[in-house]
């Protein structure tokens, strides 16, 4: 082999041993990499090592050096620190739309960006409360597909499924296909959503990727977002429902500012409505889990218009008052 083929490779065996073996508590000596060089074919002098150090230095590589006894070398500074490891192994292990077989496997691939001796410390368990993790293995390259289509601005196509009372999967439409010009992925609730332009529908409708199925990029450029923005989009729907929009206006006790601010952002609207309380007005999709949120604030939230949206909350608590103002199954009976 030319002399110049055993150099680059030499210099690839130091690359690789320092990545994976070495850290500012695992030095490598001298000697192991003369060791390791042998095991390879390879033979180093002590002074060609200190000049591999320096090529190594020269190509980006954070080669440090540490004298004295036990000294050696070791990679410093890395593209990922191991506290920002960390963080992306509790994200991967905690998301709910990753299956468990997809988690493992990023993981280990994550592992791989530090050594072996910090990787250990990536082998963590993140318990989230009642997580449950997706059966369905495609969403991971679902989601590259759509992001895709998104950045191309093309029509993509799929079939759309829900899991009926024995965990088969059920087909809307009969299973025939749905068309969507996708504008944004957006996570919410646990779970990912694809919002775009329904060809069928006509209007901006969101679907979940992880009930999505067989979906295919098209070539068809597709109907532009104009200035459609995923944040907006997400923050009018509750739980990602679809529903009637309107511009709600609230009349709410001041203790609930807070919350509003943590659910609007501190750019929503709050004003003064006598020395208890305020006005909130805020543009929303009606839906379940907006009654559900505003249940959950109690007498502190007081619906004023639209008066279809007052009625509607209104029936919507006097049909569940009903449920518990029967007599219970037996009550009465002689």
């Amino acid at each position: 082999m030319p002399q110049s083929a055993n150099y680059k490779r030499k210099l690839l065996i130091l690359a690789k041993l320092l990545l994976e073996r070495s850290d500012d508590e695992h030095i490598i000596s001298r000697q192991e990499m003369q060791a390791e060089l042998e095991r390879w074919g390879l033979s180093a002098e002590r002074k060609s090592i200190y000049d591999d150090m320096g090529q190594l230095r020269e190509l980006g590589l954070d080669v440090q050096s540490r004298r004295g006894r036990g000294g050696g070398w070791f990679v410093g500074e890395r593209d990922f620190e191991l506290a920002e490891l960390k963080l992306l192994v509790d994200a991967v292990q905690s998301s709910r739309f990753l299956t468990k077989r997809k988690s493992d496997a990023l993981i280990h691939k994550l592992e791989g960006l530090t050594s072996v001796h910090q990787a250990r410390q990536l082998h963590r368990q993140v318990y989230v409360d009642r997580r449950v993790k997706t059966m369905n293995e495609s969403i991971f390259y679902n989601v590259d597909k759509l992001q895709t289509a998104i950045a191309a601005g093309q029509v993509v196509s799929f079939r759309y499924f829900e899991y009926n009372a024995v965990r088969e999967r059920v087909f809307r439409r009969e299973g025939s296909k749905y068309q969507l010009t996708p504008y944004g992925l957006i996570w919410d609730s646990e779970q990912y959503y694809a919002a775009g332009w329904d060809e069928l529908r006509q209007e901006v409708r969101h679907y979940r990727v992880d009930k999505m199925a067989d979906i295919v990029v098209s070539k068809v450029k597709g109907h532009p977002p104009g200035d459609w923005t995923a944040e907006g989009y997400a923050r009018r729907h509750f739980g990602m429902f679809s529903g009637s929009p309107c511009r709600l206006r609230l009349r709410c006790e001041n203790r609930l500012a807070g919350v509003f601010i943590d659910r609007f952002g501190l750019e929503v609207s709050l004003v003064p409505d006598g020395p208890d309380c305020f006005t909130a007005a805020v543009d929303l999709v009606v839906s379940p889990p907006l009654w559900g949120w505003l249940f959950g604030l109690g007498t502190g939230v007081e619906v004023l218009d639209p008066d279809w949206a007052a009625a509607e909350f209104r029936a919507r608590l006097e049909e569940v008052a009903a449920l518990y103002r029967r007599a219970p199954a037996g009550e009465g009976d002689e």
